[in-house]
């Protein structure tokens, strides 16, 4: 089965959700896919000093620009979105992702891993791993950014029966690329990191973010990876039932052969 998967490599500028979004939907004016992904935090920027400049580009699910766009954009296009976003729920604000799909089902994940600075004005994910189906029942699960340095988080959505890995980042640190072929292989999983490009400043703060968005398939090959500075949109064709096939030997399981009751959680 030909399924056409993507990723939109930007800068977003900082506070500004409404000029962010014009941008989003110009990038991907007229590109044909059925699943794409973007960064985590994708409309607000990441540079972010304290609480209450967070609270500034915090959305709430109901009334949501972010959301209400990709809807649209979801059901004019056929395609499922997934989009990385700061969510406000009551007194509480999440470094989310959520999944639009063109039927206008809306699903939300909340960052588990916080990074850095993070924790001092997120609230950590409190609905753990998701796994949903994307457009045609496809069943991808949803991590973000540093989620990718424990290996249990990309196992957990394996287990739980994902097909493909969708990684929305803002990374900085030298390693993520590398290590998501290393989480397509032990998982045998297609992936998907959509990172962002560009050095942030906010005040005495400054963060520059590696690009190299990239799609890999259960061999650990990459399938598309972008360079470090470019702003693109990049599709590529997979077959999501290749990440079903858990063999790695005519002996050997990925899942069968495991031995949980060894393994320290």
């Amino acid at each position: 089965m030909e399924y056409l998967v993507g990723f939109c490599q930007f800068e977003p500028e900082l506070f500004n959700i409404d000029k962010n979004l014009q941008k989003i939907a110009g990038m991907l004016e007229g590109v044909r896919a059925d699943l794409m992904v973007l960064p985590e935090l994708a409309v607000s920027g990441y540079v972010l000093n304290n609480r209450q400049e967070l609270e500034k580009v915090a959305e709430e699910i109901k009334t949501s620009k972010t959301v209400e766009m990709f809807r649209e954009l979801s059901q004019k296009n056929e395609t499922s979105y997934v989009v990385g976003f700061a969510e406000k729920e009551r007194k509480k604000i999440f470094n989310s992702a959520f999944l639009c799909n063109p039927d206008g089902e809306l699903s939300v994940y909340r960052k588990t891993h916080l990074f850095k600075r993070e924790k001092e004005i997120f609230a950590p994910g409190d609905k753990g791993f998701l796994v949903k189906p994307a457009k045609n029942g496809v069943k991808i699960g949803l991590m973000i950014c540093f989620d990718w340095i424990f290996p249990e988080s990309a196992r957990t959505l394996t287990l739980q029966g994902a097909e493909i890995i969708c990684h929305p980042a803002n990374l900085v640190l030298p390693w993520c690329q590398q290590a998501m072929i290393t989480r397509s292989i032990e998982n045998r999983i297609h992936t998907i990191t959509a990172n962002r490009v560009g050095t942030e400043r906010n005040g005495n703060l400054e963060m520059t973010f590696t690009g190299q968005s990239q799609i890999t398939n259960p061999q650990g090959e990459i399938v598309k990876r972008v360079g470090i500075y470019e702003e693109t949109v990049c599709v590529a064709a997979l077959d999501p039932e290749k990440s079903q096939n858990k063999w790695v030997t005519e002996f050997n399981h990925l899942l069968e052969d495991r031995h949980p009751e060894f393994y320290q959680s």
